[in-house]
């Protein structure tokens, strides 16, 4: 099954523009939690935290679901198919993987920054770095499906193979 070009057209610049709108929110998110991080002005400390939870909750899980659904749409929807290759395969993987790590964590992450007033200053140091590894680790697994979309590397998973030969049977006379 593939779509009319312009519904594919449609449904690759929903995808790429939430992928990358997930990329941007992370990075600002990253910036905040080094921000929070290094600076001795508590006010601004909690000015980051404060918009730390705001950007995960309202922006970074809204993109996430959005590239997760507009992803699996653009592969159904295409010939390259969502089992077919490993590289459309790996990008589908890494972006649930991604998206469970930050459900799991979106509990921590505003758990911590709501507690941010009476955390000790070793604690709220502890959490910073938390935060930052994290959104420094999602941001680099959320890289490499950006990578794989441009390079495209070659390699059929055994369910594409299984499908190319049935399509090429069935177009023999």
């Amino acid at each position: 099954m593939t779509m009319a070009p312009r519904l594919r057209k449609f449904a690759l610049t929903a995808h790429v523009v939430s992928s990358v709108g997930l990329l941007g929110a992370i990075a600002g998110f990253l910036a905040l939690a080094v921000a929070g991080l290094t600076s001795q002005n508590d006010p601004m400390v909690r000015a980051a935290y404060l918009a730390m939870d705001l950007i995960a909750r309202l922006v970074i899980l809204a993109f996430a679901f959005a590239s997760l659904l507009t992803g699996v749409i653009q592969s159904v929807g295409t010939p390259w198919g969502l089992f077919r290759h490993y590289w459309v395969l790996i990008k589908l993987l890494l972006n649930v993987f991604a998206t469970i790590v930050l459900l799991v964590k979106m509990e921590l992450i505003a758990a911590r920054l709501s507690a941010e007033a009476t955390l000790s200053r070793a604690d709220l140091r502890a959490a910073g770095i938390q935060l930052v590894l994290h959104a420094s680790g999602g941001l680099l697994v959320l890289l490499v499906p950006a990578v794989l979309s441009v390079y495209k590397p070659p390699g059929m998973t055994r369910y594409g193979w299984r499908k190319q030969h049935e399509q090429r049977a069935l177009s023999q006379p």
